[in-house]
């Protein structure tokens, strides 16, 4: 099992080289966790600074033991935080033309003035990242399984009385107990979308103290990370009973995401995937209703490359890992959203999801 994690690691360093090779880098240093982990399979506060030569992880004294630990084939150096591990790094990229994904503007101007005119430039890590590995499909298939375990939890959680902040706490708890852990984002302050009512006509909701009654419809996004990679899917439940205005909007979702599996192929583009769900929403008459992108890559991050959009131009290639998740949002009343995790193959896409699509009514 070393032997092919190593090799793993290995072909991976070698994709983001040559990615970089071919912007006229010679060096990639990275600081983002997401980045040090694709690159040695260590998570932590370190940077990875990778050459023709070989891997090296710069690593604060107080996680070297660790980055010792579970780092795959690099020399792990100690060093102290701040000034002296930049310096460190500066001594390890010197002579070199090295890219990096740090945009902190303090932290590039220290290392510009010891002496290394680094360029920020995040694209050979992603263009490496977009392309998935046996490993990495292997997690992020387990990762979905988590979750279609946790929908199949809501069907016994979800009742009247219950607030979508106490259903979040349940799944949450679950969800670590399985071996997943939240993600966290800069622009929520909680780390699933749990939206009952009303509520589910915000794509992004924050969960609230709103507690759940009879003829809610109720959007459960699910994005979590199993060792390191993320799943990420929603199902819309109707609580009691759908009213005759829910179920159609259902029904629309669930061919519009239909229509976009099936457009997801490699050698399509992501914007054609993204018309295929839109046009059979806007053939229905809820275009204006539909007000974001039709989904996005996942991996390392929540979301990453490539953008499933309007007149994206990117064609999708085999292996690469996105989500499929158009969506209908009647503010005031209530929202439906269906997404899938997949992997992009020569024909229909693998959906990693499991859990029904049909219309669950609680």
């Amino acid at each position: 099992m070393a032997r092919q994690a190593g090799i793993t690691m290995k072909e991976r360093r070698s994709a983001v080289l040559q990615h970089a090779n071919k912007a006229g880098y010679n060096a990639v240093a990275a600081f983002e966790p997401e980045n040090v982990f694709y690159l040695t399979g260590f998570w932590g506060e370190a940077i990875a600074v990778c050459t023709a030569d070989g891997t090296k992880l710069i690593a604060p004294k107080l996680e070297y033991s660790r980055a010792q630990h579970s780092s795959v084939g690099c020399e792990v150096i100690p060093t102290e935080r701040g000034s002296e591990l930049l310096m460190t790094f500066v001594a390890q990229v010197k002579d070199k033309k090295a890219c990096t994904d740090c945009s902190d503007f303090t932290t590039i101007e220290h290392i510009r003035k010891l002496g290394n005119n680094i360029a920020i430039d995040t694209e050979p890590f992603f263009q490496a990242r977009r392309i998935k590995d046996d490993a990495e499909m292997a997690v992020i298939a387990k990762a979905s399984r988590i979750l279609d375990n946790l929908y199949e939890i809501c069907e016994d959680e979800i009742k009247p009385g219950v607030s979508e902040r106490q259903l979040q706490a349940k799944l949450i708890y679950e969800a670590m107990k399985m071996g997943a852990n939240p993600p966290s984002y800069n622009s929520t302050l909680n780390p699933l979308i749990i939206a009952g009512g009303p509520n589910g006509a915000l794509p992004h909701a924050e969960v609230t103290d709103r507690k759940f009654r009879s003829k809610d419809m109720i959007v459960v996004d699910l994005t979590l990370r199993h060792k390191g990679y993320i799943a990420d899917a929603t199902r819309t439940f109707a609580l009691g009973s759908a009213t005759k205005e829910m179920t159609p909007v259902y029904n629309v979702v669930q061919e519009s995401q239909k229509a976009g599996l099936d457009a997801a192929t490699a050698g399509a583009t992501c914007g054609q995937v993204d018309a295929a769900c839109r046009d059979l929403i806007k053939e229905r008459g809820y275009e204006k209703y539909f007000i974001h992108s039709t989904g996005h890559g996942i991996g390392l991050d929540v979301h990453e490359p490539p953008w499933l959009r309007t007149n994206a131009e990117e064609v999708l290639k085999a292996n690469m890992a996105v989500t499929v998740e158009p969506g209908i949002y009647l503010e005031g009343k209530f929202g439906v959203r269906i997404e899938d995790s997949v992997l992009v193959t020569g024909g229909r896409p693998k959906v990693l999801n499991r859990y029904t699509k049909d219309l669950v009514v609680l």
